[in-house]
């Protein structure tokens, strides 16, 4: 967790109003189930002046929505840079989270140890963690991925369908995640051939 100390001033409820999405700000970075004692960059959702009833909606550079009382003196409050201010503590990064499916062609346990070894060398022993494996035997094969609405009558000449993805491993295909109101259709990969004659 990286941190570094700002100088900063409590805003009221008023002077929030009078902020755009595009002015920084800090707020809390407590997230839910993990009480962080420090604050994070954010910026407001909409303009200040858009919302009512003193409770204003900000994302922090983490992705999270946090629910705004300026005003409430039990809250950390909403502060913005200023010399004149006081310090605060303002997280930068934790880090980039990663979930990972690994495909290791002729993988064993020997080989994954070798790789989680390697990573752990890489990035620190206390940076990568395993924290659910499960070994699949993949085949070498791969599978063209369409998306096709959900509903809608097909055409023949597939024009209501839309490449997602070519080319790739269908156990891939489990971490990906249709666009609303579609739906993957999986097919045998099929190489496409340029048959242009050529000079």
């Amino acid at each position: 967790m990286n941190t570094e100390k700002v100088t900063a001033r409590r805003l009221t409820a008023q002077e929030v109003t009078e902020l755009g999405p595009q002015d920084g700000i800090f707020v809390s970075a407590e997230t839910e189930g993990l009480p962080l004692d420090c604050y994070a960059p954010a910026n407001l959702s909409r303009p200040g002046k858009s919302f009512e009833g003193g409770s204003f909606t900000a994302r922090t550079i983490f992705g999270d929505e946090i629910q705004l009382l300026p005003d409430n003196a039990e809250e950390r409050g909403t502060w913005i840079a200023d010399a004149a201010g006081e310090e605060i503590e303002v997280l930068q990064s934790a880090g980039i989270l990663l979930n990972l499916a690994l495909f290791v062609p002729g993988g064993n346990k020997e080989s994954l140890d070798s790789l989680y070894t390697a990573a752990r060398e890489a990035f620190g022993a206390g940076i990568v963690q395993r924290w659910s494996e499960e070994v699949v035997a993949v085949p070498e094969v791969k599978v063209d991925l369409f998306e096709e609405p959900i509903r809608g009558r097909k055409s023949p000449n597939g024009q209501n369908r839309d490449r997602r993805a070519l080319d790739i491993y269908p156990t891939r295909v489990r971490f990906l995640e249709p666009s609303d109101g579609w739906k993957f259709v999986v097919e045998p990969h099929e190489e496409v051939v340029d048959d242009t004659p050529t000079i």
